[in-house]
């Protein structure tokens, strides 16, 4: 490998454009010296943000045969996904994806197949994990300070925030809606914190209500009532082979009193919120509730980057692996797929 790590982009979009490219300017680690889209205006854009010494392209099959390149980073909607990131792999590359890592878990098992198959690192963007808090209470739980985790409960609540670009209403594109979009956020947030268990059984329902109407209020414009194919709220049970349960809420559309982007953990020895960051815990035959302070400034796009090409360089494991990303998507299509057929479903009906 060169002093620096050839990285390549595919999907010069939204997540691109306002998270990833200027992070990585202050990364030396690695150059980027190829993006493609199929949006040609897009792809060259995108080159010009990196003072034209990336290559543009319209077909990222074409970038990976004509660059040598030794990462990619994949911005795509979740339907494009898969193709990319096997396609990657297979030529050899180390690949980080946005999350969630796939459509549903068939696609996510072959994607992490394809990881195995290559020996390649498989890193998906979960930059929930990389805060500050998260990471201060990582270390907390890790030194036993709250017990035993036996219960997390998961908020991803908007009162009103259907996004109304892209395709985040369309199933067929998205794989879902504020569960697969927002919710995965909060919920590898939760699994990573109460040490990856591995899920049993699931139980969810979903509810479009307010999508798939007109003139329903949301502040980041309209959407088109008869393109919202995807739930506006759902709900989830998820009982893991260690005993340990947890309860995960998403919604677009809610009639609550705000938003939520929450985690709850219960343990044996004390419990914890990271909205607002609390440690709840007793002392001496006192209830304490504990405000960690003073945490530093992160800029979490960064630091998730930072961490992947750590993790080629050192030839490590990320932080967050495909098979990880693998558990949690098979929450996700379970809390679909208990809808679906009323009932709770094993995991291994996934």
């Amino acid at each position: 490998m060169a002093d620096k790590i050839r990285l390549g982009f595919i999907g010069t979009g939204g997540i691109a454009r306002g998270a990833h490219f200027s992070a990585l300017k202050n990364i030396e680690e690695a150059e980027v010296v190829a993006v493609s889209d199929i949006n040609e205006d897009s792809a060259n854009k995108a080159s010009e943000f990196f003072e034209g010494k990336a290559t543009a392209y319209t077909d990222y099959r074409d970038m990976l045969a004509k660059e040598k390149l030794d990462a990619v980073d994949i911005c795509t909607p979740n339907l494009y996904h898969k193709q990319p990131t096997i396609d990657a792999l297979n030529a050899g590359l180390h690949v980080i994806v946005e999350k969630p890592v796939a459509m549903n878990v068939g696609e996510a098992r072959q994607m992490c197949e394809a990881a195995r198959k290559n020996s390649r690192k498989l890193m998906v963007a979960q930059v929930q994990r990389f805060r500050p808090d998260v990471q201060l209470l990582k270390k907390m739980i890790d030194a036993g300070e709250l017990g035993e985790i036996y219960y997390s409960r998961v908020w991803a609540l908007r009162r009103r925030g259907v996004p109304a670009w892209g395709v985040f209403i369309e199933k067929d594109k998205q794989g879902g809606g504020p569960m697969i979009d927002i919710g995965v956020h909060m919920l590898d947030t939760a699994l990573y914190l109460m040490g990856h268990p591995k899920p049993k059984a699931i139980s969810g329902q979903t509810y479009t209500k307010f999508g798939n109407r007109e003139g329903v209020f949301n502040p980041w414009g309209q959407w088109d009532p008869k393109k919202y194919t995807v739930e506006d709220y759902a709900t989830g049970l998820v009982r893991f082979e260690d005993g340990a349960t947890l309860s995960i809420e998403a919604s677009f559309v809610a009639n609550i009193q705000k938003d939520a982007m929450n985690v709850t953990l219960l343990g044996t020895e004390g419990g914890s919120d990271l909205e607002p960051f609390k440690i709840y815990t007793e002392r001496h035959n006192r209830l304490i509730e504990e405000t960690p302070v003073n945490l530093p400034g992160v800029n979490g796009y960064e630091a998730e980057l930072r961490e992947f090409f750590a993790a080629i360089l050192e030839d490590r494991d990320p932080l967050v692996t495909g098979e990880q990303a693998l558990q949690t998507q098979i929450i996700l299509d379970g809390v679909y797929k208990s809808s679906d057929l009323g009932r709770e479903v094993q995991v291994s009906e996934l």
